[in-house]
């Protein structure tokens, strides 16, 4: 049993520029407030891989395995050996306004007994990716209306990545 935390925002720009930005290699080091580096492994149209590095030098490996042009994607997140968890950006309209939502499945805990499991899911893993999330949101939002990279911590540290 993985439990899933989201966050949505609504995005002050249109459907085509968000797109673009989130398609786009490397397009966490311009929005993301904790990466350090964002490289592409590969960028193929069927074969799409890049690494994540953090502020506190934790690299991870996103492997897509799902690409909805203009729409979103889907995409394995972790250690390159490790366990990964699963996480979906979607970009949608509601009221003739465009929002990007992330959902993240997370894999750490998952492999505790239920009760404990929960017990972490509701009091450490969902408050502290919730504030994650929020900032990786507000981080794209920013660089679109702003046009430049996002300064670091821009919204706050964060204890996993900052």
């Amino acid at each position: 049993m993985i439990l899933p935390v989201s966050n949505e925002i609504k995005i002050n720009s249109s459907k085509e520029k968000l797109w673009s930005l989130i398609s786009s290699p490397g397009h966490l080091n311009l929005c993301h407030p904790f990466c350090k580096e964002n490289k592409a492994i590969n960028w193929n149209i069927n074969d799409k891989k890049d690494i994540l590095i953090y502020l506190n030098n934790t690299k991870y490996i996103r492997e897509f395995y799902k690409w909805d042009e203009n729409h979103g994607y889907s995409l394995l997140i972790g250690e390159e050996n490790g366990e990964k968890s699963k996480v979906e950006w979607k970009i949608f309209s509601r009221n003739k306004k465009v929002f990007l939502k992330i959902k993240v499945h997370p894999h750490i805990f998952s492999n505790k007994n239920k009760l404990t499991y929960l017990f972490y899911h509701y009091f450490f893993i969902k408050p502290m990716l919730k504030k994650y999330l929020n900032s990786v949101l507000k981080g794209i939002n920013w660089y679109l209306k702003n046009n430049k990279p996002i300064p670091k911590n821009k919204f706050g540290k964060h204890s996993w990545f900052s």
